[in-house]
């Protein structure tokens, strides 16, 4: 499960590191969550830093008002389930972040982890993305959401999930070449280097979009 990131690197760091301009102004947020628009960087315009809603809305879905959106992709399964193998074949994307927050299960209730590069560095989640277009208006609404895997080492002591973060430059552009087969876009979705890895228990302020500030980074 990923549901709750952070996106907090100005705006020139995220454009020079992934070779792409924003279309318009970048939110910062301590706290994003489901349903608000974030950065992304799709296969189809890899130089573009574009934001759509959390949350997939297939473009096959008749009422997106009544319809799931998952947030999350297992990585296992995407090539068994119809609606993502489409995805995973033709629309795949960068989901652009600076850390991820998750709850771990204890006797005394779950407790908020952050999780982030050691280097503390920007990153990329595997994602994909689709568009719904509404019939009635004929508005396109772009979603996305993020694929996760197995945990390694360091997650498994927090949740039995981890989001797929792409471990190199090479291996960001690859995920978004539509050269590539879709073996060769699965043999990418693997647990991060634990090693690579920090986290650190932070206060229950999380637990709250609403609280969307610096504060919600800070060591419990």
């Amino acid at each position: 499960m990923c549901g709750r990131y952070t996106f907090i690197a100005p705006a020139p760091v995220i454009e020079q590191r992934f070779d792409a301009k924003f279309t318009e102004s970048a939110p910062t947020t301590y706290n994003a969550a489901p349903s608000q628009r974030l950065p992304i960087i799709t296969n189809t315009a890899p130089g573009q830093i574009q934001l759509l809603n959390w949350g997939l809305v297939p473009g096959w879905s008749k009422d997106p008002a009544s319809g799931p959106k998952p947030i999350n992709a297992r990585a296992e399964t995407l090539a068994e389930k119809p609606s993502f193998r489409q995805l995973l074949e033709r629309r795949r994307c960068l989901v652009l972040a600076d850390s991820f927050f998750e709850w771990q299960a204890t006797p005394a209730g779950k407790v908020p982890h952050r999780i982030l590069l050691r280097d503390e560095q920007p990153f990329a989640f595997a994602g994909l993305w689709d568009e719904w277009l509404d019939r009635s208006t004929g508005e396109l609404h772009p979603t996305f959401t993020i694929i996760t895997t197995e945990p390694n080492a360091l997650m498994a002591k927090i949740h039995n999930r981890m989001p797929v973060i792409l471990p190199t430059r090479a291996a960001e552009k690859a995920w978004l070449d539509d050269g590539l087969s879709l073996t060769a876009h699965q043999q990418l979705l693997q647990p991060y280097d634990a090693a690579a890895m920090q986290e650190y228990i932070i206060s229950k302020r999380v637990n709250s979009p609403a609280n969307n500030d610096p504060e919600v980074l800070a060591a419990a």
